[in-house]
């Protein structure tokens, strides 16, 4: 049929025609030309079948399918922008680590960022026995340190250290998880920080201590350990750089030379020797595990505060060990079973009380605020302190209440000064605690007493001179009547003075302080080293004073020296670590001469008398003389007893802090029973040495003579200090008698 041109039956005919006709034609030489002018608008068939299926496996037509283009177009212009922003935050986040690298210090120089330096203390034999200070043991690096430690804290604190750069998104995500799931907010409690980080924080970021800023170096450090959004970053960040500027190895030795690791110990050096008595290269796999476990919490696993905690702890890390490869099972086992343990100084955590002392007696700048290491040798003795606690123990458990809350204080000396023990309280492993052996201002009641027989006897009296125990009233400007009265009630009659003073009768003390004069009484006490104020009342002679147990134990040991004045010292020797030269040397020993040497023999034998015979008898040795003196206070408030073998001087007081009255408690009771059971362990064992003591010879001169005559005449050796108001003493005693 023919066409005009005009019909649209072509197109009409290849709807009609099927696949196979169409085929044929095409090559059988018809040409497609006039269908594709024909259909030059639309897709061809194959086209549009496609696109169906596209849009049938990609959602479809209809509102699914155009929801689907409407989320293909935006989140193609998301990754058409934001693939923009995050390569230029990657160009700015590698900037600011390489610019913060660049002005990281070299890894020596940031070691040791302690702000306070440390004092160590080293007992008369040249033994560590107390720290105080922030301690810095040395640099010890990863090269150098015990593998044992090293793998401890990589097992620890962040297996995946030596292959990360610094931070770690899968700790995070998990410490951030673990944080939400206890109920605490995802940056609080875990923080899953990698070594880096840690040190990172250590080092607050770049920002030292600067006092200038007002902060505490408390404040300081809890300001660098807070944690926040923003300050996460920039430790991320500081961490980053550290990887860049610094080795794996150099971090971990700042690491581990930074790290506070309790008992004011700072880096595994310092608390390798503080606890184990050690250097950090040595320690074994129990000791690391231990050293790497207080990382967590050093206060609380500290083994000084609990050593069963701190291997509970040391075992969990042990298993970590284990687990990743650094232990056998043989090696963990015997790790387990063979626990850490601390050195005996640190076990016995000796001499506290000793030390807070010595501290103390040193400027401040080289003591309790000094910046620098320093070393101080003292005269401290670890076995005489061990066993003055014991004995305290040991009354107190034997033959006081549970209940009583009654103290007690202990100072040993030498004839010298020199302090080698010294307890403050019940409570004996302690340091910065209230020390009641020098802290304590208590009267010191019938123990001040050798002071007023030392000043007769220097006057020229023998100890025989007679005195009269009997009433008497002394009118005191200001006070009116004052009578004073025996601790019995009862008056002895004529006695001479070592009755008197043995038996501690107050009448004739008084007495003779009246006639050698107070002001005589008061001068031999101040040289002896009772410096506080002295009452200047007939009063005086009764102990009716304030004084320390030092002061008045370093007084005694002017009786055993032979009269001389004494000044109680601890340290013998201070000197920064690491320097030859000494900065101090030591401070106290025996001063200027205070009485006679043969007053003060004859005042040595009085005083042994006292223990023979007298009050003191509870304090007497088996195997060696003892001389001392009983003292105890109005309404029984404080309780003395200070005496001396031929070697040591010992005093020791009793009583409650706010000045209960003792029950019972005189200072010949319970305060001679300590010293006993003190002096008898550190005796024991050792050649006696006997007391420098003199007796007089022919009493019975004194026995038909009026109390207290014109003293004998007699060698003295002469005394420096005093001797003008003794020679005035004695004209006045002329002129107007001394009875």
């Amino acid at each position: 049929m023919a066409s005009n041109g005009k019909s649209r039956r072509p197109i009409r005919a290849d709807k009609r025609y099927s696949s196979t006709t169409r085929r044929s034609t095409a090559t059988s030489g018809r040409k497609a030309t006039p269908i594709k002018s024909r259909t030059k608008a639309k897709p061809p068939v194959q086209k549009r079948k496609a696109r169906r299926a596209r849009r049938k496996s990609s959602g479809g037509g209809g509102i699914i399918g155009f929801f689907a283009r409407i989320l293909r177009w935006f989140f193609g212009l998301i990754w058409s922008v934001f693939w923009k922003l995050g390569v230029a935050f990657a160009v700015v986040i590698v900037g600011w680590v390489a610019y913060t690298a660049t002005s990281l210090p070299p890894s020596s120089e940031v070691v040791d960022g302690r702000a306070r330096g440390s004092l160590t203390f080293l007992d008369r034999d040249s033994q560590v026995f107390a720290w105080r200070g922030d301690q810095f043991g040395g640099v010890i690096t990863a090269d150098t340190v015990s593998p044992n430690l090293k793998n401890a804290i990589v097992a620890t604190e962040d297996r995946r250290f030596y292959s990360h750069l610094g931070v770690s998104p899968r700790g995070i995500a998990s410490a951030i998880r673990i944080n939400l799931s206890e109920g605490r907010g995802a940056l609080d409690g875990h923080g899953g920080s990698t070594i880096t980080q840690q040190t990172a924080k250590l080092l607050c970021l770049g920002r030292p201590y600067d006092p200038g800023t007002g902060m505490t170096e408390a404040e300081y450090e809890a300001d660098c350990r807070r944690t926040t959004l923003q300050r996460k970053i920039y430790e991320a960040i500081y961490a980053m750089a550290m990887e860049a500027k610094y080795s794996k190895d150099e971090i971990l030795t700042i690491y581990m030379n930074r790290a506070y690791l309790g008992s004011g110990t700072r880096g595994f050096q310092a608390a390798s020797e503080r606890y184990f008595g050690k250097s950090a290269s040595d320690v074994n796999a129990a000791e690391a595990a231990m050293l790497a476990g207080l990382l967590k919490a050093p206060t609380r696993y500290a083994p000084t505060s609990n050593l069963q905690r701190s291997q509970d702890r040391a075992n969990v890390i042990v298993g970590l060990m284990e687990e990743q490869g650094y232990l056998t099972t043989a090696e963990a086992q015997n790790a387990r079973q063979r626990p850490a343990q601390l050195s005996e100084a640190a076990e016995e955590r000796a001499g506290g009380y000793f030390a807070d002392w010595v501290m103390d007696t040193v400027p401040s700048f080289l003591g309790a605020e000094t910046t620098e290491d320093v070393i101080i040798n003292s005269t401290f003795d670890p076995a005489m302190q061990k066993k003055a606690e014991e004995a305290l123990q040991h009354i107190f458990k034997t033959k006081v209440s549970e209940e009583s809350k009654a103290q007690a204080a202990i100072v040993v000396m030498s004839a010298d000064g020199a302090v080698r023990a010294m307890v403050g309280g019940r409570k004996t492993k302690v340091s910065g605690a209230f020390n009641r052996a020098t802290q304590a201002l208590r009267q010191t009641g019938s123990a001040f007493k050798p002071f007023v027989y030392a000043a007769a006897l220097d006057a020229g009296y023998s100890p025989y001179a007679m005195i009269t125990d009997e009433p008497m009233t002394i009118n005191v400007p200001g006070s009116g009547p004052w009578s004073p009265r025996n601790y019995s009630r009862n008056f002895a009659g004529r006695v001479n003075l070592e009755t008197a003073l043995k038996n501690s009768l107050n009448i004739p003390a008084v007495k003779v302080s009246e006639a050698v004069g107070r002001e005589n009484v008061r001068r031999i006490a101040r040289g002896f080293g009772i410096h506080n104020g002295l009452d200047d009342g007939p009063a005086v002679a009764l102990g009716t004073s304030e004084t320390t147990l030092l002061e008045m134990t370093a007084a005694y040991a002017g009786f055993l020296n032979g009269g001389s004045a004494v000044t109680p010292y601890g340290l013998t020797q201070l000197k920064l670590m690491g320097d030859n030269e000494p900065l101090m040397g030591q401070p106290g020993g025996i001063g200027n001469r205070i009485i006679a040497q043969s007053a003060a023999e004859e005042l040595n034998w009085m005083l042994y008398k006292v223990v023979e015979e007298g009050t003191g008898r509870r304090a007497k040795l088996s195997d060696r003389p003892v001389a001392g003196k009983t003292g105890t206070t109005q309404s029984n408030r404080d309780a003395w007893f200070v005496g001396f073998t031929g070697d040591y001087v010992t005093g020791v007081w009793m009583g409650y802090d706010d000045n209960t009255p003792l029950k019972g408690v005189t200072g010949g009771g319970l305060p001679a029973e300590i010293w006993h059971e003190v002096m008898a362990r550190i005796s024991e064992g050792t050649p006696v040495t006997q007391l420098p003591m003199s007796q007089p010879t022919e009493p019975q001169q004194y026995q038909n003579q009026p109390a207290l005559q014109q003293p004998q005449t007699r060698q003295q050796t002469p005394n420096p200090v005093g001797t003008a108001e003794r020679v005035l003493n004695d004209v006045l005693g002329n002129i107007f008698g001394r009875n």
